[in-house]
């Protein structure tokens, strides 16, 4: 037989009588062997309000006793189409754009100074507390490096930023 002839025949008749009895059958014996699985996968998925990803759903399998690898969970999962439906929260920006022309930079990066009230420095920090989130503002001398005045805030606003100048300039 030439490769014309082999090409131009359909495949069922290209394959042997035998192969094709063998490979029906064992496909038939065989059936869906991730089936208690996609069933576990599905059940703990739902039950954990669609939250879990593979990761979690695969140590789920393992707590449970069923040793299989990360490939087939996630080609199950797939399958069954788990999908999470809920984004992680993001983290908070305060950053809005530009809002107006950036202020001229007077120090130019020369923080020394001659006398005590004459170069004042101020910054926002967060820290992350048990408690939650805390902003603290400080105003700092350039002179000798004394913290002039500071104040603390649970929300990094204008406010916190006016109490502290307002108590730098009392002082």
């Amino acid at each position: 037989m030439r490769i014309a002839d082999r090409t131009s025949m359909p495949t069922r008749d290209r394959i042997e009588r035998n192969t094709q009895l063998f490979l029906s059958s064992a496909a038939l014996k065989v059936g869906d062997k991730y089936a208690t699985i996609r069933t576990m996968l599905t059940d703990i998925f739902n039950s954990n309000y669609q939250y879990y990803g593979y990761r979690r759903l695969y140590a789920m399998l393992g707590n449970e006793g069923l040793r299989l690898s990360e490939k087939a969970v996630r080609r199950v999962i797939v399958e069954e189409q788990l999908v999470v439906s809920r984004n992680r929260r993001r983290r908070y920006s305060s950053y809005c754009g530009e809002i107006g022309p950036a202020p001229d930079n007077l120090i130019a990066r020369d923080f020394k100074a001659e006398q005590p009230n004459q170069k004042w420095l101020t910054d926002i920090t967060e820290f992350l507390l048990p408690a939650g989130k805390v902003w603290l503002s400080p105003v700092v001398d350039c002179f000798d490096g004394t913290v002039v005045s500071w104040s603390l805030s649970t929300h990094p606003d204008a406010e916190l930023v006016n109490t502290m100048l307002d108590n730098a300039v009392k002082r």
